[in-house]
């Protein structure tokens, strides 16, 4: 495979996904995948660009078939990554981005060894707490609650290979970049897409 397969991963509020959003904007050769999911989509949701909306019938029939990359059940509802689509496009020679937690990337992990994981983290708690009652969409209850499973996740910030500090959103947009664009320039990556190149110098 010479796609390279990142991980991005942060608690709530830390602006992982317009984060994401930005970086494939602005970044060439990127294909995000798209997780499928039991659950309804709620409103301006599409099928396809957001989530991949099936049943639970289909659902177990994809983890029969081991064709979940990683996979879980939230509130009721169950959640995965497509293998099979992941292999396809790494195969085809593109990069894959996904867009999950930090046991999600645990799972990924076992299974591509080499895939690059970015943890995303906000500045400070107290700024964690100032974006999420930023948003006047959640209770203080809710907000609490995100509060304290953010703290657990960012406990796991260590089993990352690369750290990004979400203070200023150009400066933390340009280092997520520089870490694909990193990833891109390594040597092994440089030898499986340039392998004729490379076969001129042995």
């Amino acid at each position: 495979m010479s796609g390279l397969l990142f991980i991005v991963a942060a608690p709530s509020g830390a602006g992982k996904t317009t984060l994401v959003r930005q970086l494939l904007a602005s970044t060439a050769g990127i294909s995000l995948s798209i997780s499928h999911t039991t659950r309804a989509p709620r409103p301006g949701e599409v099928d396809g660009r957001d989530y991949h909306f099936i049943d639970v019938a289909r659902f177990k029939a994809m983890i029969a078939a081991e064709d979940f990359l990683e996979w879980a059940e939230v509130h009721g509802n169950y959640y995965g990554t497509s293998r099979r689509w992941i292999e396809s496009e790494r195969a085809a020679g593109r990069d894959v981005l996904l867009e999950i937690d930090w046991q999600g990337a645990q799972q990924v992990r076992r299974l591509f060894p080499d895939a690059i994981s970015i943890f995303i983290l906000p500045p400070s708690l107290a700024a964690l707490r100032q974006r999420l009652e930023g948003r006047g969409t959640d209770s203080p209850a809710v907000i609490a609650r995100r509060l304290a499973a953010a703290h657990e996740e960012m406990r796991h910030v260590g089993e990352f290979g690369y750290v990004i500090i979400n203070d200023d959103l150009a400066t933390a947009l340009a280092d997520l970049a520089a870490v694909v664009r990193a990833a891109r320039l390594r040597l092994d990556t440089q030898r499986l897409r340039h392998a004729a190149l490379f076969a001129q110098l042995t």
